[in-house]
């Protein structure tokens, strides 16, 4: 019957001691975040294209949150500084991923401010990365003897335009990429808020 006691209160302090370590200290360290200076709230378009990042699944192959300089290459990628907390404030639900199979994107509004970049990559990838295994979304654009007023034309290069037609950017592609040109964190932060 000793044992058993032993046995239990053993089991006892190591729960303890597990929910004192994983619920209650974290508990006590995280405070309420602000948003960072300069971080702008996304506009309706910006939540649609959002929305589609989502639906496409784009965060299984792209993350959003570059990390300091003392732990990966990404700054030296261009991926801009490391992400603070802040920089997700109106992020619901938080976007970060986990895989980097392409390029993480939470600054790619700065690396890549072209509209017209971001269509004709959505549509044909490598015809902008040659060897990119990102799928193309042909299913956002129209194919079109010719354009309308109104039309957001894809221009793309040489071989990849379709043979006497023009592609147009259905309003799914234009929301999404206004999304992509919103993932814009050059803004500075206050050296306490980056860890490093």
């Amino acid at each position: 019957m000793e044992s058993e006691y032993k046995l239990l209160g053993g089991a006892m302090v190591t729960l303890a001691l597990a929910t004192s370590a994983l619920v209650v200290v974290p508990y006590l360290q995280v405070k309420k975040v602000e948003p960072s200076p300069g971080l702008k709230p996304y506009t309706e378009v910006e939540l649609r294209g959002r929305q589609q990042y989502i639906d496409m699944g784009c965060v299984y192959c792209h993350s959003q949150q570059p990390r300091s300089q003392n732990q990966a290459p990404d700054f030296q990628r261009g991926w801009g500084r490391a992400s603070v907390a802040g920089d997700y404030f109106y992020d619901t639900p938080h976007l970060l991923g986990t895989m980097r199979t392409g390029p993480d994107l939470l600054n790619i509004g700065a690396r890549q401010p072209s509209v017209d970049w971001h269509l004709g990559h959505l549509y044909q990838p490598r015809a902008y990365t040659p060897g990119s295994n990102m799928p193309s979304y042909p299913f956002m654009f129209e194919l079109k003897d010719k354009a309308e007023d109104g039309d957001k034309v894809v221009n793309l290069p040489g071989d990849f335009a379709p043979e006497g037609k023009v592609v147009v950017a259905k309003q799914e592609a234009l929301d999404l990429v206004q999304y992509l040109l919103a993932l814009d964190r050059t803004y500075p932060v206050s050296p306490a808020s980056v860890i490093k």
